[in-house]
């Protein structure tokens, strides 16, 4: 990463994001005027398609929209023999027993988002391919092809909806500094009239001229984007 420029009096300071966000709209703007070839060679473990190119690779945490469980649970049937009180007291013990599960597995069939852990994100030209560290069921390759339906749902994380090879329809979200250039090559490559690319919502309104006004132009990736076919 290029060192922060000097921001004017009174104006933000450069953060992280907006670092990420200038390179973002730097590798944009080479890939939609089909320059993705003179862009450095990315050492990247994720299992890249034939003629596929890594642009960058960094930090990612991947959550899936998925519930704990399907509502079952162990009902305990108590047959006690004795005194009264110990027969009460072991069937209210058992009924208070059952009641406390079946809320937990009403509480686990209900979807939430579950963190899959945090690995290294890989954005190529043909996709997105997350690779969990120790965990290969926990990994995904995002191919932009294959996704149904794609969104930021903010700055720094990625949403996406597809089905699975077994047929299973699948919500993911990737939480990374690179969300915005994950979202901006999806909609690039496979939903060219997504509204938040018509709009240019996927970068903070006015980055371009606030770059400018740092003294650090970048380029006009959010227009560059439009209109152009992708690789």
């Amino acid at each position: 990463m290029s060192q922060s420029p000097v921001h004017p009096q009174g104006s933000p300071p450069w953060s992280p994001l907006d670092e990420y966000l200038w390179h973002t709209c730097d590798i944009l703007a080479d890939v939609s005027q089909g320059n993705s070839a003179r862009r450095p060679l990315v050492a990247t473990t994720a299992p890249l398609r034939s003629g596929d190119r890594a642009l960058v690779a960094g930090p990612a945490l991947k959550s899936t929209w998925r519930a704990l469980g399907n509502g079952r649970y162990q009902h305990n049937q108590v047959v006690a023999f004795g005194r009264p009180s110990f027969v009460i007291g072991s069937q209210l013990g058992a009924a208070i027993g059952n009641a406390s599960r079946r809320r937990e597995a009403a509480r686990n069939a209900r979807p939430r988002w579950v963190s899959d852990g945090t690995g290294e994100v890989t954005v190529a030209l043909k996709g997105a391919y997350f690779v969990h560290p120790t965990n290969p069921n926990g990994s995904a390759h995002l191919y932009w092809s294959g996704l149904s339906q794609i969104d930021l749902v903010a700055p720094d994380v990625f949403q996406t909806h597809y089905v699975s090879v077994a047929n299973n329809p699948i919500t993911v979200r990737l939480h990374t500094p690179w969300a915005s250039l994950i979202f901006a090559m999806a909609a690039y490559c496979n939903f060219p009239s997504h509204p938040r690319l018509l709009t240019r919502g996927w970068l903070p309104p006015g980055f371009e001229e606030r770059c400018a006004a740092l003294g650090r132009p970048c380029p006009p990736a959010a227009r560059l984007v439009l209109g152009h076919q992708a690789p």
